[in-house]
């Protein structure tokens, strides 16, 4: 995906430039089924690659997708059958008879020349809506306890929106084994990053790029950016800003002010064990 948004946006025929983006894994469905996907935020435009001024993207246009989705189509393909070939793919269960190469590459035939779908969009509220959005599935699991209705007997209750039904919210009652294990689909291995970042946003030179790419809009700098610590927004300013919802105030009434006190110190609950000797 990256390689491909990479190369498409460098090639002069589209936008000849070096684009910066994002990229957030969102691994489930409503129905906290198996729903392997990317949200991708991508500025709408980059820095030439001369360095010298920034490329801005058509209105309203990106990068056209059919080239996005086909060149997508090789490079996944290409990679899926590299990992064949060095034993990093491993088959279990009904997919075992997928070991054997040539029903391997019978497999993927179907999907070798069935055009790949690509859907870029621009965000209709604004880059806030987007990043506001994308921010719904940064930190978060798989489902919340507010869609837990009931655990009884065995079972677990939650309610879910069916958008191929008009979108309209149910109920799905799952025994307890089949909850947890859909639940579980959606832990990520251990050292797995939820969150990429690529091109001029890449961690390595992040600073330096976002500072390059201030000047060639001829951008001032924002508070965030000062080297100034009394100009950074207080922490608790930032997230009523972002939340609505704030850390001064009462959480119950609203009313009354969160004042800190005393620290507690940590209470020590091992279990004393007596001597019997």
């Amino acid at each position: 995906m990256a390689e491909t948004l990479s190369t498409i946006a460098a090639d002069p025929k589209h936008l000849g430039a070096e684009i910066g983006f994002f990229a957030v894994l969102h691994s489930w469905g409503q129905n906290l089924l198996f729903h392997p996907h990317l949200h991708c935020v991508v500025p709408g435009g980059g820095i030439s690659l001369d360095g010298t001024r920034w490329i801005s993207c058509r209105p309203r246009f990106f990068l056209p997708v059919r080239v996005l989705s086909r060149l997508f189509r090789r490079l996944f393909l290409t990679y899926l059958e590299e990992a064949f070939d060095s034993g990093k793919l491993r088959f279990f269960s009904s997919l075992e008879a997928l070991g054997d190469r040539q029903a391997f590459n019978c497999h993927l035939d179907p999907v070798r020349n069935s055009e790949w779908v690509v859907y870029a969009k621009p965000p209709f509220a604004g880059p806030q809506q987007v990043v506001d959005y994308v921010g719904r599935y940064t930190h978060r699991v798989a489902i919340s306890n507010h869609r837990i209705v009931d655990i009884e007997g065995g079972e677990v209750k939650f309610t879910w929106r069916d958008y191929r039904d008009n979108n309209r919210q149910k109920t799905m009652t799952l025994s307890a084994d089949q909850f947890i294990g859909r639940f579980l689909l959606h832990v990520l291995p251990s050292g797995f990053h939820r969150i990429r970042y690529y091109g001029f946003l890449a961690n390595p030179h992040r600073k330096e790029k976002l500072e390059q790419c201030r000047q060639l809009l001829d951008m001032t700098p924002t508070r965030e950016s000062s080297s100034d610590p009394a100009t950074l927004e207080d922490y608790r300013d930032r997230y009523e800003r972002l939340t609505g919802r704030s850390l001064r105030e009462c959480p119950v009434c609203h009313r009354g002010h969160m004042i800190p006190v005393a620290n507690l110190l940590g209470v020590d609950s091992s279990p004393v064990v007596q001597d019997t000797s």
